[in-house]
């Protein structure tokens, strides 16, 4: 009924089909993997089970927590209504200080206890991540 070349531009089609269709499920599948979520304190009392992956804490350090020894730092991120220690081994960023936005990568131990692998605050004095910001202004 199809000549030759009607069937193989349908087989071609199909395959380029098939094969883009596998190349978006891969990279999407990849990309999960890799997803790091953001959430402030008071999100984190609030969970009904804790997380085994690694996630973000975001807020403000607490003025008066930061407790530096020779190889560990403890600080406290506060979002104003709840407050989570942390616990970082590693190099300190230069804006990391007592009243200002920070962003804390790692996994969480307890609902009260955070192991950092990475302390985000590469930025100026004045500015504030945007996930930080919309979580202060819902208090």
């Amino acid at each position: 009924m199809y000549g030759r070349k009607v069937k193989f531009r349908i087989i071609f089609v199909l395959l380029f089909i098939i094969t883009l269709a596998l190349t978006v499920f891969l990279v999407l599948k990849s990309l999960e993997e890799n997803v790091v979520y953001f959430q402030s304190p008071t999100e984190l009392k609030v969970l009904p089970e804790l997380q085994k992956k690694k996630i973000r804490v975001g807020g403000m350090v607490k003025n008066d927590s930061i407790f530096v020894n020779s190889y560990e730092l403890t600080f406290v991120i506060t979002d104003f209504k709840n407050e989570i220690n942390v616990i970082y081994s590693g190099a300190i960023p230069n804006l990391f200080e007592e009243g200002k936005g920070v962003v804390a990568e790692g996994y969480l131990k307890d609902r009260n206890f955070f192991s950092a692998t990475k302390i985000l605050a590469k930025h100026d004095e004045n500015y504030m991540p945007p996930e930080v910001k919309e979580a202060l202004e819902e208090k």
